[in-house]
């Protein structure tokens, strides 16, 4: 995949735009980033009528991609605090890395499913 393609895909994932026509929006909450409890998904596109979940279980996938995005998420966190600390690896980082992961959960779920959906976008168009 070229680079354009892919920042243009990352443009789109993060505005909650359909993959297929980019117009229509994926979530229906309005704020991708800061809404709180589960989301709730179109079940398709309000422009285009691309459905969005395949097959059930469609979305199993996602949970792979969220953790590996906590994964990122965690060392980020790491590397961020670790200069504020005496030792590597200081009690104290566990409840601070665990409190980041559990404040962008909401955020992990939406974001890992974007990318599901669009791992498995048609790119031929």
């Amino acid at each position: 995949m070229s680079k354009k393609i892919m920042l243009n895909s990352l443009y789109h994932i993060f505005r909650n735009d359909c993959p297929h026509c980019h117009k229509g929006k994926v979530f229906a909450d309005k704020s991708f980033f800061f809404s709180m409890g589960f989301p709730k998904m179109n079940s398709h596109c309000s422009n285009c009528n691309y459905k969005f979940e395949k097959e059930p279980g469609y979305f199993f996938g996602a949970m792979f991609v969220s953790y590996g995005v906590a994964v990122l998420e965690g060392l980020l966190t790491y590397f961020c605090i670790r200069p504020f600390f005496d030792s590597n690896f200081d009690f104290w980082m566990f409840p601070i890395i665990a409190f980041v992961l559990l404040s962008l959960t909401f955020f992990n779920i939406r974001f890992s499913r974007m990318i599901w959906i669009y791992m498995f976008k048609n790119y031929s168009n």
